[in-house]
Order: C-alpha cells, then sequence, then structure tokens
C-alpha cells in the first residue's frame, strides 16, 4: 500500500463496523479529529457509539446527537465530542456549536462533516461508510501517523 493511499475494510455486518470503533479508540488523543462520512444508514452513530464506549470503558447511553448537534463526553480527562452536522445551513454555525476550540484540545467524531465546509482541519481522519454487497465498506484516510494502525489486524 502506498503511504497516502486509503486503507479500505470490508465490514460483513454491524459487529465489524463497532470493532473499527473501538480500535480507533485505544489510539486517539486530544487532537484527533474523524470525520464520518456517509449516507443516512450507513453505521456513522454504530462506529461513534462504539467508540465512546471504548474510551469510557463501560456501557452506557450514547444518544445521537442528530437533534442537540453535540454530546460531550469525559473519559479519564479528555473530552470527547460526538458532533452531527446534518441539521446546520452554513459551514460557520459550527463555530457557535464550540468546535474550533474542541478541534484543538478534544477527540472529536464529527458526522456530516461536509457541513465544515473549508473549516476541515486539514489532519483530520476521513472515515467513509459506504454500502457493499451485504454489508458495508469502510475507507478511511488521512489523519494523524499512527491513528489507524492496527485497523488492518484481524
Amino acid at each position: 500500500m502506498m503511504p497516502n493511499a486509503p486503507l479500505v475494510l470490508d465490514l460483513p455486518d454491524p459487529e465489524a463496523t463497532e470493532d473499527i470503533g473501538r480500535k480507533l479508540a485505544i489510539g486517539a488523543r486530544p487532537g484527533d479529529v474523524i470525520l464520518l462520512e456517509g449516507p443516512i444508514g450507513a453505521g456513522k452513530s454504530c462506529l461513534a457509539r462504539a467508540f465512546i464506549r471504548a474510551r469510557l470503558g463501560r456501557e452506557e447511553e450514547v444518544p445521537s446527537p442528530t437533534f442537540t448537534l453535540v454530546q460531550v463526553y469525559e473519559a479519564e480527562g479528555v473530552e470527547i465530542w460526538h458532533a452531527d452536522l446534518y441539521r446546520l445551513t452554513h459551514p460557520d454555525e459550527v463555530w457557535e456549536l464550540g468546535l474550533d476550540d474542541a478541534f484543538t484540545a478534544a477527540i472529536c467524531l464529527v458526522e456530516w462533516p461536509d457541513r465544515l465546509g473549508a473549516h476541515v482541519p486539514p489532519d483530520a481522519l476521513r472515515l467513509r461508510l459506504e454500502a457493499a454487497g451485504e454489508g458495508r465498506r469502510a475507507v478511511i484516510s488521512g489523519g494523524r501517523a499512527g491513528l489507524v494502525q492496527g485497523q488492518a489486524d484481524d
């Protein structure tokens, strides 16, 4: 695989999608921004829930932030921001949510990142979920060196 080539993973079931979230949670640190792309029902919230529960170290209610726009969790002194930007109408609205500060100080999981417009952090990890036969496929690119390490391992 070339250094900048995306990592493509087949996800035969929801458990495989959750596994990506759990693995990413292990290496994520403040300043990491994970952009979750894909159509409605692709598994973005499923992956985010698994990530958040793995960081919290416990089962916890992890609601979709579709209506609240942002849910914030604290895990061992690190904030995790889960944002769903589907309802935003202009990219500048992300600043009203406080995402500019969160991008540098917290771990951010962002659903519908296309709503960020030009405000996408340059070192964000892009994770696109798409239909693939009976299951899904994840296409992962960008991000901090080492963040996706271990994703291809089974």
